[in-house]
């Protein structure tokens, strides 16, 4: 009859005295992906370099023209100022405002702010700003704000 009696061996499962993970090859690997990201992330960023003019502050006394607004709402219905109008006579009640406010003159003098509802669509909004473009108002601004 033969016992064992103090284990030497193991089976396959049982771990000895020496069970530490390896992290040297994790530890390379690591090191090396830093260096590869150092490297190329510089190079992703791309500058262009661009000559803006200073800012000048307008001269004493001289007030800038107040500008006219133009409203989007989510049902797609427009106003200028206050007053409800519809993309073909946007023009018209355009130049009836600034001749109202004392503006009337070149287009180019007269500033017009649009703001739009968040849910308002596309093709509408580009439609006010083509509008716009195509009668000749070039100095249009856009406001990021809601419409109560």
């Amino acid at each position: 009859m033969a016992a064992k009696l103090a284990g030497g061996g193991g089976s396959k499962y049982s771990l000895g005295q020496n069970a530490e993970i390896n992290v040297t090859p994790f530890v390379d690997i690591l090191l090396v992906l830093l260096i590869i990201f150092m490297v190329a992330v510089p190079m992703a960023t791309v500058a262009i370099k661009v000559d803006l003019p200073p800012a000048t502050p307008p001269p004493p006394g001289v007030k800038p023209k107040e500008p006219v607004f133009i409203s989007i709402q989510k049902s797609g219905a427009l106003y200028v100022a206050e007053k409800q109008t519809s993309l073909d006579n946007l023009q018209f009640d355009l130049d009836a405002k600034f001749a109202a406010t004392g503006q009337a003159g070149p287009k180019d003098d007269q500033r017009i702010m649009v703001r739009a509802d968040a849910d308002v669509t596309y093709a509408d909004f580009m439609g006010v700003l083509n509008a716009l473009q195509t009668s000749g108002w070039y100095k249009v601004g856009l406001i990021n704000e809601d419409i109560h």
